[in-house]
């Protein structure tokens, strides 16, 4: 089968997160540049990584690479790629663009010309002067940086891959189920360890953990703009739709509470849970931080996404907030406790350094991940408990 290059775009600083995962599929890794992953891969390989990767935004197929110091550059560069190996006769298309620190800086101006560009080259190629745009639908990236012209077509389409499906009700500032995704792959929680979180809001930690751990491809109920292209067959998708379906761990439930102080949250994250096929791996209750404890059991995990900014209504709530976090952890000191935020006085707040942290983005605004390590569980098991409740509990 014929290879190409594609790239899983990523948020700054998860990129080693998508390589691992893109490695965990078995393609061969080009190059690692900030938010970027660029691989080997071939059809399958489109479908395969729509479907299975769980901390990249998009998925895009590289048509070209070039240096563009003057649009006539861009133009005769972009109409020597070989397009009409991908878009249709039919097909209707459009281009966006992005320029970091190069000469061609209108973004609009190289839209245009590198849309004149493929247009005036399917023209030729297809011997046709008009195009009906009833066909499938292609997004064309023109992305410039230093001077450096890549050209791709996106083959996850109009939603990123962090929109699972299941999100059918959401609170107010969710973390991205991308990121969630790479940050509970950062916490080296696994399947046999307890999670909590605390602050779940629309219970997306939660509901990441609980896809990881009965291995849910986290694209398996959505659609992707490369389903309708004739280049990666339907039956191609039926095939490794049903092979993920036969892969999903049918063998117990992982060990994931939630709550929140906010009860429609509550109910709303309930609520996705259901839709993502998880309801009954995590038990969800409502109840301020202040007036909880950590589940029973031994080398647990606490991440969480805490409330900063517009959801905190006074000054003096974020840092309550934040001791009452050190109070729940200091309660076990084999668990390992996990914090994604904005707020810049965390650590003075919480009382104590995190033995790491990681500067990243939430959308588009940064904040910090702030890692306190617990010792790790035996490996033997022996001194691992872990209690695994009979019932619900209750939304209080």
């Amino acid at each position: 089968m014929k290879t190409f290059e594609l790239i899983a775009t990523s948020t700054f600083g998860i990129e080693s997160v998508v390589r691992h995962e893109v490695e965990e599929l078995g393609y061969e890794i080009n190059e690692v540049a900030d938010g970027k992953i660029t691989y080997i891969g071939d059809v399958e390989a489109i479908v395969l990584s729509n479907l299975w990767l769980r901390s990249a935004d998009r998925v895009l197929l590289k048509m070209g690479e070039f240096k563009a110091l003057t649009f006539e550059t861009l133009f005769n560069e972009t109409a020597a790629i070989p397009w009409e190996k991908w878009i249709t006769p039919d097909a209707k298309f459009t281009v966006n663009g992005k320029s970091v620190k190069s000469a061609l800086f209108s973004i609009s101006d190289c839209q245009s010309i590198v849309k004149k560009a493929i247009v005036t080259r399917l023209q030729k190629v297809y011997g046709i002067e008009w195009f009906e745009e009833t066909g499938p639908s292609y997004t064309v990236q023109v992305s410039l940086l230093k001077d450096i012209a890549t050209l791709t077509i996106d083959t996850t389409g109009n939603e990123g891959l962090h929109k699972r499906g299941y999100r059918v009700s959401t609170v107010e500032a969710p973390i991205k189920e991308t990121l969630a995704a790479a940050l509970l792959q950062i916490s080296y929680w696994q399947k046999g360890r307890i999670l909590y979180d605390p602050c779940c809001g629309s219970g997306t930690f939660a509901i990441e953990a609980a896809m990881m751990a009965k291995n849910i491809a986290p694209g398996l109920n959505r659609s992707f703009a490369s389903c309708a292209w004739p280049q990666v067959p339907r039956k191609l998708w039926q095939e490794l739709r049903e092979e993920a379906r036969d892969q999903m761990d049918q063998k117990g439930n992982p060990i994931i509470y939630a709550s929140d102080i906010n009860r429609n949250a509550i109910l709303a994250a309930r609520e996705n849970a259901e839709a993502a096929g998880v309801g009954e791996c995590i038990q969800f209750f409502a109840k301020p931080i202040h007036k909880t404890s950590l589940p029973h059991g031994d080398y647990g995990v606490v991440i969480c996404n805490p409330p900063y900014g517009e959801r905190i209504s006074t000054s003096q709530e974020l840092p309550r907030l934040h001791k009452d976090l050190r109070t729940l952890i200091d309660s076990n000191e084999t668990w390992s406790f996990y914090a994604v935020t904005s707020a810049p006085d965390f650590e003075k707040d919480f009382g104590k350094r995190a033995n790491k942290n990681r500067k990243l983005f939430n959308g588009r605004i940064p904040v910090k991940f702030y890692q306190y390590f617990g010792p790790r569980p035996p490996k033997d098991g022996e001194n691992f408990k872990v209690v695994e409740p009979n019932e619900k509990q209750p939304i209080e």
